[in-house]
């Protein structure tokens, strides 16, 4: 999990206090931010509102079918789904994976081993989601983050630095956010006087602005950090 990215939500839906308390504590110690819901209809209510990135279910529910609220889970969002289950059937489990799970683990269960679940459905998770979100588009620009190219709206290719494409694939991906230089740079330990994030928003306004002096889209914002204004769009771009 990287420095400058939060951390993932994993909701656990098991009405085992026992059982969600420890499956909370050690993903906690891994870095995962979790939420408990009791019940398939406590999930469904707050579903929209938590947006979780991945959701572990419980087969052995009390109010409705571990099976079904996983497909109701999966006709609301594109999180991913690990089902927990105590049942013994393979048919239980093969059904689950059919009908849109990602994995599934047994009870009794080692946590170590949930864990290493979890983070490996996040992972293809998020590769799918960067090839799906490999252009940024916004006021005809475009941004290329699998070869860092980025095209002008008259057709005029540039071709970014490492540093600049990293920098502006953070402003593409908090647009109309004021982002503190700790955040642009990556890191949790800048020193006060590191201008190095200076520099490389200057290289890049040269690139991007039409009016470097007076920018457009990277704006200062004294005393916070820096401002990426723009309405970006995204869409695929095959192969690199």
């Amino acid at each position: 999990m990287k420095d400058n990215e939060p951390a993932k939500l994993i909701v656990i839906v098991e009405d085992d206090p026992d059982v969600a308390k420890i499956i909370e504590q050690v993903l906690a110690d891994f870095g995962f931010r979790t939420v408990w819901c009791r019940s398939a209809g406590d999930l469904l209510r707050r579903l929209r509102a938590l947006a979780p990135d991945l959701c572990i279910i419980d087969l052995g529910l009390p109010d409705m079918d571990g099976i079904e609220a996983m497909q109701r889970v999966r006709a609301q969002s594109g999180c991913g789904i690990l089902i927990l289950t105590g049942r013994a059937h393979v048919s239980d489990r093969v059904m689950g994976l059919e009908l849109g799970a990602d994995d599934y683990v047994l009870k009794p269960f080692e946590p170590r081993e949930l864990v290493a679940r979890v983070r490996s459905i996040v992972r293809r998770r998020e590769g799918s989601e960067m090839q799906a979100r490999q252009i940024a588009e916004f006021s005809g620009w475009r941004f290329n983050l699998g070869n860092n190219t980025l095209t002008a709206p008259n057709g005029e290719e540039h071709a970014l630095s490492t540093a600049e494409a990293d920098l502006l694939k953070v402003f593409v991906n908090n647009p109309n956010r004021i982002l503190q230089r700790e955040k642009l740079m990556g890191t949790r330990d800048l020193a006060p006087n590191d201008r190095a994030i200076d520099v490389r928003i200057s290289r890049l306004r040269r690139k991007l602005e039409p009016d470097p002096q007076s920018p457009a889209f990277i704006k200062t914002v004294y005393g916070a950090g820096y401002l990426f204004l723009a309405t970006v769009n995204w869409s695929g771009g095959g192969a690199a």
